[in-house]
């Protein structure tokens, strides 16, 4: 790898702001602000509004407005019956 053209790499904690969840990762994001992580050591923190923690989809909580299936739809949208 060219040295001078790829950002730096470096952990870094996302914190979820709505849940306060933490995780250590490995990023090219930095921030000025830091955190004591559980090792001891200090990382930049990213403070973000949705993670696995809070979104629908990885939580269970999406709902979902339409069940039927693309053939469903399409007799239902017709008023066609179905054989």
């Amino acid at each position: 790898m060219k040295p001078t053209i790829h950002p730096g790499y470096h952990k870094v904690v996302f914190l979820d702001t709505n849940s306060g969840f933490k995780f250590l990762t490995g990023s090219t994001k930095s921030s000025n602000e830091t955190i004591e992580w559980e090792d001891g050591n200090t990382y930049p923190l990213i403070k973000v509004e949705v993670s696995s923690d809070t979104h629908p989809f990885y939580t269970g909580r999406q709902k979902f407005a339409d069940k039927d299936g693309r053939a469903e739809r399409f007799m239902k949208k017709y008023g066609m019956k179905q054989s």
